[in-house]
């Protein structure tokens, strides 16, 4: 929980006491917020800074991700696809076959079949370094092919479930929205809870141009109503925090 509020923070860095009372909204006491901290500088994702925890390592990478996914940066798109084919020599441990599948993922590249993934070539070809360097270790990758025969992106890219999916989540948002906007601090961890699964689904957005997507397609509108939602969010957090402060609450 901790390392979310941090990974929804712009720079990833927060004072203690602020993450020790927003950990309180969940019924976390303050030793184990505490403990928790100390852990995420163990594993290498915090450092201790200023009276406070920044993020570092890969959860940096990931948040670079989440805010990748609320702008959805596109490019223009000629037909042509991005192709990684997976090398099959020499065996991989399963901990490498997992971490290229998440590579693989993580630059939004889809199975058309055993050991061939693809995806319309419409993103940035820098997009992730971290990822695409695990998938370059394992895979043949080249751009400008065209599959033969087209598949079928809607399956491909499960399109019809993460609109559902969408709806659902548009659907929790506009049930917060109102009591966020009033300053209710009651909906604080029930809106967090919903923050952090818009934007672990923003992230599989497949991204795909115009051309491909079907009619009333809702990514734009669910990171339009997400922004509405995250600076209602914040607001009452805002207030909520200066009233614990007053209040000398830990």
């Amino acid at each position: 929980m901790l390392a979310s509020v941090l990974l929804g923070t712009d720079p990833p860095w927060l004072p203690t006491r602020l993450l020790v009372r927003t950990a309180a909204l969940f019924g976390i006491t303050e030793g184990s917020a505490r403990t928790a901290l100390s852990r995420l500088v163990a594993l290498g994702d915090a450092v201790a800074v200023d009276s406070g925890y920044r993020l570092v390592g890969r959860l940096v990478a990931r948040q670079e991700r989440q805010v990748a996914s609320r702008r959805a940066e596109v490019r223009s798109w000629d037909g042509t696809w991005e192709l990684a084919t997976v090398e099959s020599e020499g065996r991989r441990a399963a901990a490498d076959r997992a971490a290229l599948r998440d590579a693989l993922r993580v630059l939004r590249l889809a199975e058309q079949r055993e050991g061939v993934w693809g995806r319309p070539d419409n993103l940035d070809p820098a997009r992730s370094p971290e990822a695409s360097a695990v998938v370059d270790a394992w895979c043949v990758r080249w751009r400008g092919a065209r599959p033969d025969p087209a598949p079928d992106v809607t399956t491909l890219m499960g399109l019809e479930d993460w609109s559902s999916i969408a709806g659902h989540l548009r659907r929790d948002m506009a049930d917060l929205l109102r009591p966020l906007q009033r300053g209710d601090t009651a909906a604080l961890a029930d809106g967090f809870v919903t923050s952090a699964a818009v934007l672990r689904h923003l992230q599989a957005d497949p991204l795909l141009p115009t051309q491909l997507l079907p009619h009333r397609w809702p990514g734009g509108v669910l990171r339009s109503e997400y922004d509405r939602y995250d600076d209602a969010y914040r607001s009452t957090l805002r207030t909520w925090f200066t009233a614990a402060e007053s209040a000398g609450r830990p």
